[in-house]
């Protein structure tokens, strides 16, 4: 079994209270416009860290990060991207890397609202949204996402909210 922390939205802002809602998290997941390098340090050095970048992410980052991440973790295919439209609306870029990779899991940010969809036009994708954690956008709610990835499946999956914007 595997933990997992989801952010995303950052813009420069990292709330405190990560650090106690990511506590048990064998890894924390961003999911792009993190905003600040700094970010990046501080989540690095608290736990393991996957990370792409957003577009309003420096020229630094989008050079140093990846677009897009694909792996393979605890029995499922997961794809990671900022900008992933939401199910089964996908853009042509989007929907060729699902027909590319053919993930299990399907996470984003970019529209700063926490969704979590089983896409009705495939067998068995999970698309996560974590929504946003940071000051920076039209969202009224900071929001985090947590769960356990165990045999294949995504169990105890929480949301967490971090105050109003």
């Amino acid at each position: 079994m595997t933990r997992i922390g989801l952010i995303s939205d950052t813009h420069s802002y990292l709330d405190p209270l990560v650090f106690d809602y990511f506590e048990n998290c064998d890894e924390i997941w961003h999911l792009g416009d993190i905003g600040s390098e700094s970010i990046i340090t501080e989540l690095q050095n608290f736990k393991p860290l996957r990370v792409v970048y957003g577009n309003i992410d420096t020229p630094y980052l989008q050079k140093t990060l990846p677009e897009v991440d694909v792996f393979d973790l605890e029995g499922l295919k997961v794809m990671l991207i900022h900008i992933g439209a939401i199910p089964p609306r996908y853009n042509p870029k989007i929907k060729a890397l699902l027909k590319k990779h053919t993930p299990n899991l399907f996470l984003c940010g970019h529209s700063h609202i926490l969704k979590v969809i089983k896409d009705p036009n495939t067998v068995g994708l999970v698309y996560i949204n974590p929504g946003a954690a940071g000051k920076h956008g039209f969202h009224h709610v900071r929001t985090l996402m947590k769960m356990e990835l165990h045999d294949g499946k995504v169990v105890n999956l929480e949301v967490n909210e971090l105050g109003k914007r």
